[in-house]
């Protein structure tokens, strides 16, 4: 493959797509922490887990955009969504003027945030639902594995080269080893990962538990239910169709398929909040506040999650600037 690929953002995420693609024969560079740079530099970058164990060689490295060379077919945006505008921002000059950036990220507003700074013709993103750990230094595992990665556009139809890329694609990462679909509904399937996310996210958090015990308990699932149906509320007014008609029909799903199979995983904000970093609670639990305050409609819980998140990232923080997850 010709592709020239750059991963924005080499945590667990970027690392198990960097390492997938150049096993397929990408062109790959990955923009991440020294520290994991150098240990795949000297022992390559392993990968194990649900999709098997890999020991993937030949990447290019940068820590910083200052190394970075030459022009991008594509950039896959894997950053923390706090990150997405600084990040998109810096990588945008190494992206071909003819080349795609994908946002693969949690929460709400990250594709617009990338139209804004590459042009619309030039931004996709993707409903990303597997689950990665970084567990050493060059060592990613996946842990969790949902549905196939999504990828489409916002409005698909404006600019047919978009979405030529877009199922470019999503069978260039399928057949890497990446399960990976195009998808025309792509808001849609963004705001049904937010339905998860708000609902496990935060509250597995709080509790310190994984997912699996969340529903376990009558409680946590009457507030976790709540935030689902605030989630409706406000995809609704936003003129969003999900593929579900009400929450009811939702949790039903929710509880019977999309919790057992991910029934042991900590969520990533729980993993921010132990390492003392920042969370994504703003992308959201807190965009659907925010969202929510736009058109004129109360969301108490997802508002009290997003609080009690932010009190605990301050107290956690004790002053100290957070490094760029990258």
């Amino acid at each position: 493959m010709a592709d020239r690929v750059l991963i924005a953002g080499t945590g667990a995420l970027g690392s198990v797509l960097g390492a997938f693609l150049r096993r397929a024969g990408c062109d790959v560079t990955l923009l991440g922490r020294p520290s994991h740079l150098d240990a795949i530099a000297r022992n390559g970058l392993v990968i194990d887990g649900l999709w098997g164990e890999h020991r993937v060689h030949g990447f290019r490295a940068a820590s910083s955009t200052a190394e970075l060379s030459g022009m991008f077919d594509t950039i896959l945006l894997t950053v923390k969504s706090y990150d997405t505008r600084a990040t998109a921002g810096a990588v945008a000059p190494f992206l071909a003027p003819d080349g795609v950036m994908i946002s693969l990220q949690n929460g709400l507003g990250n594709v617009e945030t990338v139209e804004a700074i590459v042009g619309a013709e030039r931004a996709l993103g993707a409903r990303v639902i597997f689950g990665a750990l970084l567990l050493t230094p060059g060592h990613a595992r996946v842990t969790v594995f949902a549905d196939p990665t999504a990828i489409g556009s916002r409005r698909p139809g404006h600019y047919p080269r978009r979405d030529a890329l877009a199922r470019h694609w999503a069978t260039v990462l399928d057949r890497a080893g990446v399960p990976a679909v195009y998808t025309e509904e792509l808001p849609a399937m963004l705001w049904a990962k937010v339905l998860y996310n708000a609902a496990l996210n935060p509250l597995g958090a709080l509790l310190g538990v994984h997912y699996g015990a969340l529903a376990e308990h009558a409680d946590s699932r009457a507030i976790m239910d709540a935030a689902i149906a605030e989630v409706f509320h406000v995809a609704a007014a936003e003129r969003v169709t999900l593929p579900w008609a009400g929450p009811a029909i939702y949790c039903e799903e929710f509880y019977r398929r999309l919790v057992p199979v991910t029934f042991d995983h900590r969520s990533s904000m729980l993993q921010d909040l132990e390492r003392g970093r920042p969370t994504e609670i703003d992308a959201i639990n807190g965009e659907v506040w925010r969202r929510g305050q736009l058109h004129g409609i109360v969301t108490p819980v997802n508002e009290t999650l997003t609080r009690l998140i932010h009190l605990i990232e301050s107290q956690r923080a004790n002053g100290k600037d957070q490094e760029p997850e990258v």
